[in-house]
C-alpha cells in the first residue's frame, strides 16, 4: 500500500441515502486541502468497471450539501462480487492514478471496498445508510433524515386515522433490520412495532390488542411494519374482517430515502468524510468511519463487517411499557 496517496476516488454504492452528497463534497474539499487530486467514480461499483470516472474539483460540489440522493449516482453491480471484477476494479484505479478510494454505502459496499484494499487500492468506508444497522457505528448517515421523514408521514396518518375510528398498518423501510421502526413508532406513540428481530408471525396477538384498544374507547390503533415482516396488506385484512373496525395498510417505500438531508446528517457526513480523507492522507487501508460516543474514530473493516447489530435494549423495554 502506498503512503503516499496524491489522487482520492470516491463512489457512493447500494441504497442512497440522505447526506451522501455532504460526504461526497466533504471529500472533494479536504481532499483539495490537503493537496490531493479527486476523482468521482459514478454509478458505485459498476462505474468504476465501466470507467465512468471525472475528475471533481471544489467548485464541482457547491450546492450539494442540502440535496437528497448522490450527485454521483448508484447501482448494483454482480460482476463486482466475483474476484474477476475486484481485479479489474483495482488495474482501473491504477489505471487513473486513483491510489486511496472512499467508499460510501451500507454491509455490501464495505465488502467490496475490502477488496479493493486487497488488490493494492488504499480504501476507506464511511458508512451511508438509511437503515442504521452497521454495527461498527452507533450512527449511519441517513437515518436521522429518514426516521424524520416516517415519523411526519405517521403523524398525519394518526390524524385522518383517528377523524375515522380506523387501526392503521404503516409499513416503513428495514428488510432485516428494525431501526426505522422501533424510532418511527416510539416517536408517534404507536401502539404496536413489529420488527424484522423479534415478530414471531403471531397475529392472533395482534388482534387482541386491537380489540383491547377499541375496548378502552380509543378512537384510533397505530401499528408500525418493518418491510422485512411483510404481508401488511394481509394484517390489515385480517383485523378488519376480526374486529369489524376499519383498517389500512399505508407503504411509505422509497420517499423516507428522499429529501433534504437533516442538520445532523449534514455534519455528520460532513466530518465523516474530513475523517476518511485524513486516513488516506496518513497512509492508512481498509478502515471504517466510525462514530462512538459521539466522536469520529475509524477501525478496521474486516472487523466492522463481522460486528453484529442489535436494536437497543432500552428502546425494546420501551416499547414493552408503553404499548396501551
Amino acid at each position: 500500500m502506498s503512503d503516499q496517496v496524491k489522487t482520492i476516488g470516491v463512489l457512493t454504492s447500494g441504497g442512497d441515502a440522505p447526506g451522501m452528497n455532504a460526504a461526497i463534497r466533504a471529500v472533494v474539499r479536504a481532499g483539495y486541502a490537503r493537496g490531493m487530486k479527486v476523482m468521482g467514480i459514478e454509478r458505485g461499483y459498476a462505474g468504476l468497471l465501466n470507467e465512468e470516472i471525472r475528475e471533481m474539483r471544489p467548485q464541482d460540489v457547491s450546492n450539494i450539501i442540502e440535496r437528497g440522493g448522490t450527485i454521483l449516482l448508484t447501482a448494483r453491480c454482480k460482476e463486482f462480487m466475483e474476484e474477476a471484477g475486484q481485479k479489474k476494479g483495482a488495474e482501473i484505479c491504477r489505471k487513473y492514478g486513483i491510489d486511496g478510494i472512499v467508499v460510501i454505502g451500507g454491509d455490501g459496499s464495505y465488502q467490496g471496498a475490502i477488496k479493493l484494499s486487497e488488490n493494492g487500492v488504499n480504501t476507506i468506508g464511511i458508512p451511508g445508510t438509511i437503515d442504521l444497522d452497521i454495527a461498527c457505528t452507533e450512527y449511519t448517515i441517513g437515518f436521522d433524515t429518514a426516521v424524520n421523514t416516517a415519523m411526519e408521514a405517521i403523524d398525519r396518518l394518526r390524524d385522518t386515522s383517528s377523524s375515522h375510528e380506523r387501526c392503521s398498518i404503516v409499513e416503513v423501510m428495514g428488510r432485516h433490520a428494525g431501526h426505522i421502526a422501533i424510532w418511527a413508532g416510539l416517536s408517534t406513540g404507536a401502539e404496536d412495532i413489529l420488527m424484522p428481530e423479534d415478530f414471531d408471525g403471531n397475529i392472533d396477538r395482534i388482534v387482541e390488542h386491537v380489540k383491547e384498544s377499541r375496548r378502552l374507547k380509543k378512537t384510533h390503533h397505530l401499528i408500525i411494519n418493518a418491510e422485512g415482516n411483510k404481508n401488511s396488506q394481509e394484517l390489515a385484512d385480517r383485523i378488519e374482517a376480526e374486529t369489524g373496525i376499519s383498517t389500512r395498510a399505508t407503504i411509505l417505500g422509497h420517499i423516507q430515502r428522499g429529501g433534504s438531508p437533516t442538520c445532523r446528517d449534514r455534519v455528520t457526513a460532513t466530518l465523516m468524510g474530513v475523517k476518511a480523507v485524513d486516513l488516506l492522507k496518513e497512509g492508512k487501508t481498509n478502515r471504517a468511519v466510525c462514530m462512538r460516543d459521539g466522536r469520529i474514530i475509524d477501525m478496521d473493516l474486516g472487523e466492522a463487517l463481522a460486528m453484529q447489530k442489535s436494536i437497543d435494549p432500552e428502546l425494546l423495554n420501551a416499547r414493552a411499557l408503553l404499548k396501551r
